[in-house]
């Protein structure tokens, strides 16, 4: 079973950008977190970074067919990026929404996430830890899921 972690725009610069915010991990360090979570469980995970919206886009629609599940912290498009929301709801695994803050308890404008609608899950608020409970939250919905199916 195969995971795409995505990560948006900025979220390159972590570990340099708002660390009292982010954390001083970096993303690569994120990114092998969640891919030793996956292998315990036996999945195979991917990851895509990009500051461009529309590549981010590409990769929802590469993951059609191929990919189980999609972890997605989409950063700032979070909060506007309708492309992207679009190509989520075509995606039909299990998709999750991660934070490493959490966007409730910052700025107004971080308060709506147009991935939410579109999101089985959402994972905000617990900084780096947030990358193993998505891969977590993923196992566990697609076991639902291929129970549902086996009735």
């Amino acid at each position: 079973m195969r995971v795409v972690l995505l990560s948006g725009p900025n979220l390159d610069l972590l570990g340099d950008r708002e660390p009292a915010v982010y954390g001083t991990a970096r993303l690569a360090d994120h990114v092998r977190a969640a891919a030793e979570a996956a292998r315990a469980h036996g999945l195979e995970l991917d990851h895509v970074q990009s500051n461009h919206e529309g590549e981010l886009v590409e990769a929802v629609h590469a993951a059609r067919g191929t990919a189980d599940a999609l972890v997605v912290n989409a950063g700032a498009l979070t909060h506007t990026s309708w492309s992207l929301h679009d190509a989520l709801a075509a995606f039909e695994g299990v998709v999750v929404e991660l934070h490493l803050s959490n966007p409730a308890a910052r700025e107004p404008f971080r308060h709506t996430s147009v991935v939410a609608p579109v999101a089985d899950g959402l994972v905000a608020g617990f900084g780096g830890l947030g990358y193993e409970l998505a891969v977590a939250a993923v196992v566990r919905l697609l076991q639902e899921r291929h129970d549902r199916e086996a009735r």
